[in-house]
């Protein structure tokens, strides 16, 4: 049992803590401040409160509104250029995992040379070592998705080669700053909602089974797994139910915790090939759909059996015993939130795409098919997308 875990992050939670904005201490002296390309931000009044902080400590700031639900190299590319031109030395994201994401890769572009894409790892990326520290982050989550408010990784999509990639991992990477206020994601629409938890969940539930975990990640992914079963599905029937966002909440920043002493397995990797090809393709929704033929088809090589119903139990079924009893606790979960009928065809997604998308997962998300208990081959990721796809 050997792990390492670095969590440099003070995090800041509970509901009406984005006020602490006004008086932490802040790494920098001009921020960018950063949201994605749409209005929830402005509309729940978030943007505005921020604003209003910044310019009562007397600190400037740019705002650039840019960020896609999936964020794109071209974005963090241009965004960077901004943050030279206006010599701005730190970044606030505000938003949700894209907003996160796009500003881990944003500074990292600020300080060093050449485009994104020579910083990634895997794929067509780069493989540059990240040489000079990039400039620091203060994340304001507005969702309960991703756990990027902890982590020091980031995802962005290449519209020109399709690829969709985790990239970060510097120290600079994680942020010297979270704040997770549950009051912030009260108006996320139940069927959003629904897609972040699932994220959530997947993050948990992938590290638990990844084939490498360890007593601090199984630590926090049962958690996380437990504040979902508590949360996920009132927070969908009713956005102002603001126990059942805390619980998101939580499990959101649990699962974040995962990341950062455990990597996840190859559910996150063939996800990533669908919203790459079908940009449109909300995150959570693709692991909604993968997510019983995968792990379905990784209960029945025999692996993780024992874990699987320690999951189905964290989920509520505690007479679970046998492994198939996680598959009916997530079919549950997903018939009481909604998003049981989902179907890749509603995005596009044809099945003459499958073999490109199983080559694009297998190369551009190498690294996680080495942390699946039991290896697929690519015969086995095609047979997947096979018996998700409707």
């Amino acid at each position: 049992m050997q792990f390492s875990h670095s969590s440099p992050v003070k995090l800041v939670f509970g509901p009406g803590r984005l006020d602490a904005l006004a008086t932490e201490p802040l790494p920098g002296t001009k921020a960018l401040l950063l949201t994605s390309n749409g209005t929830a931000v402005e509309r729940i009044g978030a943007l505005g409160r921020v604003k209003t902080m910044l310019e009562a400590r007397g600190l400037p700031y740019v705002h650039v509104a840019a960020v896609e639900p999936n964020p794109l190299s071209t974005t963090v590319m241009a965004v960077s250029k901004t943050v030279r031109e206006e010599k701005c030395d730190f970044i606030i994201a505000l938003g949700g995992g894209s907003v996160m994401d796009a500003a881990k890769a944003i500074g990292i572009v600020a300080t060093n040379d050449g485009d994104i894409w020579d910083y990634v790892q895997q794929g067509r990326g780069g493989r540059r070592p990240i040489e000079n520290a990039p400039i620091p982050l203060v994340a304001i989550t507005t969702t309960a998705g991703t756990g990027s408010e902890v982590d020091g990784g980031g995802v962005i999509t290449n519209p020109v080669t399709r690829e969709k990639v985790g990239l970060g991992g510097h120290v600079n990477c994680y942020p010297k700053l979270a704040i997770v206020d549950p009051e912030l994601m009260r108006s996320v629409p139940p069927r959003l909602t629904a897609y972040q938890g699932f994220d959530a969940l997947f993050h948990a539930i992938e590290g638990y089974v990844t084939k490498r975990p360890n007593f601090l990640s199984d630590m926090y992914a049962l958690e996380s797994v437990r504040h979902v079963a508590r949360g996920l599905a009132r927070a969908v029937k009713d956005g102002d139910d603001l126990e059942a966002r805390e619980h998101m909440a939580f499990a959101n920043t649990l699962s974040g915790y995962v990341m950062t002493c455990c990597r996840l397995t190859s559910q996150h990797s063939m996800e990533h090939a669908l919203s790459a090809f079908h940009p449109e393709l909300p995150h959570g929704a693709g692991l909604i759909m993968l997510s019983l033929a995968y792990f379905g088809h990784m209960i029945k090589t025999g692996a993780r059996s024992e874990r699987f119903v320690e999951l189905a139990r964290a989920l509520g079924h505690r007479d679970a015993v046998r492994p198939e009893d996680f598959l009916r606790a997530l079919h549950e979960l997903q018939v009481a939130c909604g998003v049981a009928d989902l179907k890749m065809s509603d995005w596009g997604i044809t099945r003459e795409e499958i073999p490109a998308l199983a080559e694009n997962c297998r190369s551009a998300g190498a690294l996680l098919f080495e942390q699946d208990p039991v290896a697929l081959t690519f015969e086995d990721t095609v047979a997947i997308y096979e018996a998700a796809y409707r």
